[in-house]
């Protein structure tokens, strides 16, 4: 049977607490707002009744919007009234077919579910049953659960930093991973020690903010650098004066700490692992005793020619 579409008064609605979606921006909404003044609600909002209150499973966009508007009358369903954990599993599978949420909301509503589920299973949901409850896939709950490790400052940093236009934001949860996950592989190869590892942390957020660093991704050169120091092709000291450096001085990049310390030696160990999957490559052609082609061999040629040129 066919869900009954009825009318309501959307101020007896009230938001859903359980809803994933924390923060809706203002361009956002008034784009939406100027869809509904021409064309009314399209999708009606869906609804369940708790008691003698109403409350809203889907549609708190356009709730918001035709609050805004003065409107009378909002189409609505009417669903049974969900448990708990029904209801955040429904809030999830909604809205992750819709515009991609923010991802620390969505974080903080994920700790909530598997709270809700551990409670009454008696028992943690494995990762792949987190991500089944919440219609996310196993990599999206690691990448949530890493938001869920930061410190309190910097998820109440993000929250506020997401309360602004998009245009305006300075600093994402990208920006706070990337510069965490190269801060931990610092001290994990001793480069830094945990009293220095926030301090780098703040140094490169703020050199995000301030452009010195433009690249989301730069961090993940301080990685190659753990890495460089792991396999012995940078001393310790050296890696661990550099780091020092980019702490202190405002203007001193990512870019720069990797020129200074560890660019050839990261080059020439890109260029070895290459070197050896060419190599194993080869010798699998030869193997299979494969004819190798005109164009093979002029490329093997042109190879040979540079592989000389550079060992000479």
């Amino acid at each position: 049977m066919a869900d009954i579409v009825t009318l309501i008064d959307p101020r007896k609605l009230q938001r859903n607490r359980d809803n994933p979606r924390l923060i809706f921006h203002q361009d956002e909404l008034d784009e939406l707002q100027d869809s509904i003044a021409k064309q009314g609600i399209l999708v009606p909002l869906t609804i369940y009744k708790d008691r003698s209150s109403f409350f809203l499973l889907d549609g708190e966009r356009r709730w918001r919007c035709a609050l805004k508007l003065g409107l009378k009358h909002v189409p609505v369903i009417l669903q049974p009234k969900p448990t708990k954990l029904q209801n955040l599993m429904m809030m999830f599978a909604i809205h992750n077919a819709r515009r991609d949420w923010d991802p620390l909301p969505t974080a903080l509503k994920l700790q909530e579910l598997e709270k809700e589920f551990t409670q009454r299973q008696g028992r943690s949901p494995t990762e792949a049953e987190l991500a089944g409850l919440a219609s996310l896939s196993r990599g999206v709950v690691r990448r949530l659960k890493k938001l869920l490790a930061l410190p309190q400052q910097y998820r109440s940093e993000l929250l506020k930093e997401l309360n602004k236009p998009r245009s305006e934001q300075e600093i994402t949860v990208d920006h706070v991973l990337e510069v965490t996950k190269a801060a931990e592989a610092l001290k994990n190869r001793k480069i830094i020690d945990s009293t220095k590892e926030d301090k780098l942390r703040r140094a490169l957020l703020t050199k995000f903010r301030s452009k010195v660093i433009r690249n989301t991704v730069e961090p993940r050169k301080l990685v190659r650098m753990a890495r460089a120091v792991a396999r012995g092709e940078l001393d310790r000291s050296v890696a661990r004066a550099a780091v020092g450096r980019l702490i202190s001085d405002s203007q001193y990049s990512i870019s720069d700490v990797f020129k200074d310390t560890v660019e050839r030696q990261d080059f020439e160990h890109s260029t070895l692992q290459l070197v050896d999957r060419l190599e194993a490559r080869l010798r699998t052609h030869l193997e299979k005793r494969y004819r190798a082609s005109s164009q093979l061999k002029e490329s093997l040629h042109r190879l040979g020619a540079v592989i000389e040129r550079l060992v000479r």
